[in-house]
């Protein structure tokens, strides 16, 4: 399988990069900051420059072309309201837009559980990010695409154990890293496992068995 990853050298990004080529897969890695192509690299990916705010939907899917699915789990990470909504939410929509007219339909991309955060006071700025979160899955759901939305609770990286639990409605807890992109390098090679959203935390369940699941 051909993937490309849009975010690749994020933390979530570069363990799937990792998992994927050790699976034989060919992954493209697209990086902003010229510093993150050595971090992909590493990987085993292939990295390329590119600017989710500033390449327009075309420039995209010529990136896209010749591949099987796109992952993406780009991010702002708090680098302010603007961005928020120019890469989690315009960069998600022009990125869906774009693998359509390249003729790639499997999109997956890595959103959050909405009861994140919830209780704390983290201010108006994390409450922007939920919004633009939100937003960005209902457009995806909406497109004709294969997708799936990935809705992990809070990050950690710590070491993972490829267990998981994964529902449409879990209780709220962390996941660690590794085991999101355990989950989705299962969910990217089960072909009846599509047009899924999934909220996912750490638990008892190896990802192929949680997918298999879910999958019937």
């Amino acid at each position: 399988m051909k993937v490309f990853q849009i975010g690749a050298a994020g933390g979530i990004g570069r363990r799937l990069s990792a998992l994927l080529t050790e699976r034989g897969d060919e992954v493209t890695g697209m990086h902003r900051d010229p510093a993150q192509a050595e971090t992909i690299s590493a990987t085993g990916a292939r990295p390329v420059t590119g600017d989710l705010i500033s390449d327009d939907v075309e420039t995209l899917a010529d990136r896209l072309r010749g591949h099987d699915a796109v992952v993406f789990s780009a991010g702002a990470h708090g680098t302010g309201a603007d961005k928020t909504s120019a890469i989690d939410g315009d960069g998600l929509v022009k990125s869906a837009e774009a693998a359509a007219r390249a003729g790639i339909s499997r999109f997956v991309l890595v959103s959050v559980i909405p009861d994140a955060g919830r209780g704390g006071e983290l201010g108006e700025g994390f409450e922007h990010y939920m919004r633009v979160k939100k937003a960005a899955d209902v457009h995806l759901a909406g497109t004709d695409l294969d997708w799936i939305i990935v809705r992990p609770g809070t990050l950690r990286d710590e070491p993972g154990d490829g267990s998981v639990t994964a529902g449409p409605a879990i209780d709220y807890g962390d996941v660690r890293r590794d085991n999101v992109a355990a989950f989705i390098a299962e969910a990217l090679h089960t072909p009846a496992f599509r047009r899924e959203i999934v909220e996912l935390t750490d638990g008892p369940t190896p990802v192929a068995e949680a997918v298999a699941r879910l999958t019937r």
